[in-house]
């Protein structure tokens, strides 16, 4: 977990390379018991891809359902985040929700989107600096997950509010996602807000074929983590003696993603052996599903009070706004 928050410095362009870090997390998470590969290395190329395509898929609900929120209730959402104001956009991608977003505000002073893909963030800043000539845009590209030094703006912003789409929060255990959510209350503190995506708790079997598309896309996206391995660290995954399993588990209130071994084997990483028994897991990622009221007492464990929530019809997923209550 972050050591710190995001905190005010010079501007920062970008890190330096994650391989090493991918390193020492690989040979960590495959010597834990259980077994374990962080989910924030599937954003590669091909894993932002591969995502990509997941969020078109039929059984994907998440990632439409959110837009259609936004889209909707754009002018109330603007309305409480109010005019002039300093967006943070951790991990916001592409930015199709962020530009929903931005289009409703009123004269907001800068926007500093925080990715830790490059090629991504370029992308999507050029973007975003010719469909908004106006504001003030300073990328970052950092992992949010660590200390991140924010730009100075040339701009005054009324104040700070931090945007988390996509239920990223759900890939957090519950004890960290409220330790990570504190981190950006120092960002808000008493005049800022925190505006975030939290996928609710609902029908078991909505949720698993979200996770277990008829298409195997999202099976290809977790075993590209075994390619991504082999490819920069030189490991030796047979990515044929691998499969996806994605469950429920509704006593936790999550699902469960692993990469299951089919067989005994014995797999290499740098100077490391591993061996892995048939029927093994590995997780590679946990998804908490909440309910409204479970969510809201999270973020105030964090300093945050509860303003609004916006949801669909079915009730599938919540874009929340809390205010920070917590001073510096």
């Amino acid at each position: 977990m972050i050591a710190n928050p995001l905190t005010s410095a010079p501007p920062l362009a970008s890190v330096p390379s994650a391989s090493s870090d991918f390193l020492s997390d690989v040979i960590a998470g495959l010597s834990s018991e259980p077994r374990t590969l962080p989910c924030k290395y599937f954003y590669d190329e091909r894993g932002a891809a591969l995502f990509q395509k997941i969020c078109e898929l039929p059984e994907y609900y998440i990632t439409r359902t959110e837009i259609d929120i936004l889209d909707r209730y754009r002018a109330e959402i603007a309305s409480q985040l109010g005019p002039n104001i300093e967006l943070i956009g951790l991990g916001t991608g592409a930015g199709t929700k962020t530009r929903i977003l931005i289009e409703a505000l009123e004269k907001p002073a800068v926007y500093i989107p925080v990715d830790i893909s490059e090629k991504q963030l370029r992308k999507s800043t050029a973007l975003f600096r010719k469909t908004f000539p106006n504001l003030e845009i300073q990328p970052v590209c950092a992992d949010y997950l660590q200390p991140v030094a924010l730009p100075s703006t040339r701009h005054k912003a009324k104040r700070n509010v931090v945007y988390f789409p996509g239920s990223t929060i759900g890939n957090f255990e519950p004890d960290e996602a409220a330790m990570f959510l504190g981190r950006i209350a120092n960002v808000c503190c008493e005049n800022g807000g925190l505006l975030i995506g939290a996928d609710l708790q609902k029908d078991r079997h909505i949720l698993e074929r979200a996770y277990n598309d008829a298409k195997g896309v999202t099976a290809q996206f977790n075993l590209n983590l075994l390619t991504r391995a082999n490819r920069e660290l030189g490991a030796d995954f047979d990515l044929g003696r691998w499969r996806h399993r994605a469950i429920y588990n509704s006593s936790a209130g999550r699902i469960e993603m692993h990469l299951v071994s089919e067989i005994d084997q014995t797999v290499h990483v740098a100077d490391y052996e591993f061996r892995f028994r048939s029927g093994e897991q590995i997780i590679t990622e946990f998804s908490y599903k909440y309910t409204p009221e479970g969510f809201t007492a999270l973020a105030r464990r964090a300093g945050f009070e509860f303003a609004r929530m916006w949801t669909d019809d079915a009730r599938l997923f919540g874009v929340f706004y809390f205010t920070c209550s917590r001073g510096r």
